[in-house]
């Protein structure tokens, strides 16, 4: 068995490694300014991008939620491995071999682990891959065929063919140097009443992936009608790499161009996925065994970067009888937890895309997505199919269901454009009465959800109390802190030399400490190296998380100015402390008599003036790099 990786070895990977391009698969980033990338957190749900990466410094800080650290940690994180896991994922990554301190170098990966798991995933889909071309497979390539999907597009998402034989993948795995346990772990095998044998039999197959285009299971179609399992289709059971709350198929194809243009599409099988593809739709998805549900809208979110309520469309496309309306209905109630504009698109005599493109082509596809309906539009008129509006209890009934359903639109414009229009459909002449319930509705609605937020945001408790950020009696302390974290070379000496007492703050002090107890800025530790070190000595986790959050809080200054910046900040912060000695000195001179005391006046005066000119000279630099009006 591997012994404990190198130190060296996780400080080689974590430099060779970009940390925006490891969270840029889960996250789309933008700019947010000199050395800093923001989006939208995958750690907790929010509107506003308060997630940001310093590419530089190799760290990441959510100022919403507190959750921080390493490219090491965000692995461990956002995919729910261990810390040796994500090392080891990484180093697969760049090509770089470990070294295992009483192992040896060793490219094997521990029995059981998820990288193991990944990679017995990887094989089964290449033996799928490779068994769809073989003489039994005919049925799955005619299934394709029939929808007018070729070769390339069977290559394009990796569909394959599980042969009839009971263990076939299993003897080929195990004939890989897999165990029975791992395949049993990854959902690929079961056992039998006589041994080992295959999850999947007979089926077309295609793999699922998560968003990094990893192989985390397979959702597998019936092709014979005397299949002993009756159900059309069926997935990887829930393991340690599939949750099917938390993955979407398509999505590691899609996720650039969702990002790029801002804009997913959610189809219902994977076919209707591949059709929209093909067809020039390359922002399509599908849920895998199950609903469509929060999780995977969240999921969506991280990458449209929807923050505010004009940025970003989710489509839904649903077959067009009435289960499909009924799933239309169900993801509406889902809807105003976003702020993407969420619309619907049906296709005519109950088609789904798949069958749309067989029938119609590429360009009716593209049509559908273009011809969507906004979903608060649908589900009202949906509603309203419901009664008869020719008479004025059908009237009634139909308004009193639609009213709740136009408050819960979060903007006030659009939702009074759309209580006009519910006066119109349902042929109510009162327009103003129906703009009046529509809010006073949307205002009861708003009340009950604040109370059981205010109940529901109780923080852990700590030693510390988190200082605001913008808080002008404390800015040096803070700026001063951001250099020592990101600029350690440059705040260097004179940050080390700062005594306790300069920081006021006990959250401030704290971290300065931390400072101090990994070695101070002439450690000679830089970058995630140097933050994850100070973050290691901090004992409180106000203070550790504060770390993480200053260690990527944008420094205001132009890289060329920063020596000179710092320079500043850190003159005012001694500044700040020369004047409370200064203060405490005259005190102490105003209680002593230059008459009885004048050998203690006159040494105590001395101190003064050499404080005074001292202090001048500290106000004079901080003056002129601009810090003090």
């Amino acid at each position: 068995m591997a012994g404990r990786i190198s130190d060296r070895d996780i400080a080689a990977i974590r430099d060779r490694v970009r940390i925006e391009d490891i969270v840029g698969e889960y996250v789309a980033l933008k700019r947010g300014g000199a050395d800093s990338l923001k989006g939208l957190c995958p750690f907790h749900d929010e509107k506003s991008p308060s997630f940001h990466v310093r590419p530089n410094h190799g760290h990441f800080h959510c100022f919403g939620c507190g959750e921080g650290g390493d490219v090491y940690s965000f692995l461990q994180k956002i995919e729910h491995v261990s810390f040796v896991e994500a090392v080891e994922q990484l180093a697969e990554r760049v090509g770089y071999t470990l070294n295992y301190e009483g192992g040896g170098p060793s490219v094997q990966r521990d029995r059981g682990t998820r990288a193991r798991l990944v990679a017995a995933n990887a094989a089964a889909q290449q033996f799928y891959a490779e068994q769809l071309r073989t003489p039994e497979a005919q049925a799955a390539r005619d299934y394709l065929t029939e929808r007018n999907f070729d070769q390339a597009a069977a290559e394009m998402f990796g569909c394959g063919y599980a042969p009839a034989g009971w263990d076939a993948l299993t003897k080929h795995l195990l004939g890989r140097g897999f165990e029975f346990s791992e395949l049993e772990a990854a959902g690929l095998s079961r056992q039998g009443r006589r041994g080992p044998i295959d999850r999947f039999h007979r089926r077309l197959l295609w793999p699922i992936r998560n968003l990094a285009g990893d192989v985390i299971g397979f959702g597998a179609r019936r092709l014979y009608d005397d299949d002993q399992i009756t159900a059309k289709y069926m997935n990887t059971p829930e393991t340690v790499l599939y949750k099917k709350s938390q993955v979407l198929f398509g999505l590691d194809l899609a996720k650039r161009e969702i990002a790029k243009s801002h804009q997913a599409v959610i189809v219902e099988g994977y076919t209707d996925v591949m059709a929209m593809h093909l067809a020039g739709v390359r922002t399509a998805v599908a849920a895998c065994g199950t609903a469509f549900g929060d999780e995977h809208l969240a999921l969506l979110r991280r990458l449209l970067m929807d923050d505010s309520f004009f940025r970003g469309e989710v489509i839904y496309t649903f077959d067009g009888d009435d289960a499909g309306r009924a799933a239309a209905m169900k993801a509406f109630e889902g809807d105003q937890k976003t702020a993407a504009k969420t619309y619907v698109a049906i296709a005519p005599k109950g088609m789904d895309p798949c069958e749309l493109r067989q029938e119609s082509g590429d360009g009716a596809v593209r049509d559908l997505v273009a011809r969507r309906t906004p979903m608060f539009e649908f589900v009202v008129k949906s509603i309203l199919s419901e009664h008869d509006l020719d008479t004025v209890e059908g009237r009634v009934e139909a308004l009193r269901r639609c009213v709740p359903v136009v408050a819960r639109i979060k903007d006030r414009t659009i939702r009074d454009n759309y209580a006009v229009q519910l006066a119109h459909w349902t042929g109510w002449d009162d327009i103003p009465t129906v703009r009046r319930r529509v809010q006073e509705e949307a205002r009861r609605g708003v009340r009950a959800p604040e109370a059981k937020t205010r109940t529901a945001t109780a923080k852990p408790v700590s030693a510390l109390r988190r200082p605001r950020p913008n808080d002008p009696a404390l800015w040096p302390q803070r700026d001063a802190l951001k250099a020592a974290l990101q600029y350690p070379g440059i705040a260097g000496t004179v940050f080390d030399s700062l005594p306790p007492e300069t920081f006021t703050d006990p959250a401030y002090a704290a971290v300065r400490q931390a400072v101090a107890l990994a070695g101070g800025t002439a450690a000679g530790l830089g970058g995630a190296e140097w933050v994850d070190a100070v973050g290691r000595a901090a004992t409180d986790p106000v203070a550790r998380s504060l770390v993480m959050e200053l260690a990527v809080e944008p420094v205001p200054a132009e890289e060329d100015r920063l020596p000179r910046y710092i320079g500043g900040v850190l003159a005012r912060l001694q500044e700040v402390w020369v004047g409370e000695q200064v203060a405490e000195l005259k005190s102490k001179l105003q209680r002593i008599s230059p008459a009885t005391e004048s050998e203690e006046f006159h040494a105590l005066l001395g101190d003064l003036m050499a404080l005074e000119q001292y202090r001048r000279s500290l106000l004079d630099q901080a003056i002129g790099d601009g810090l003090v009006g």
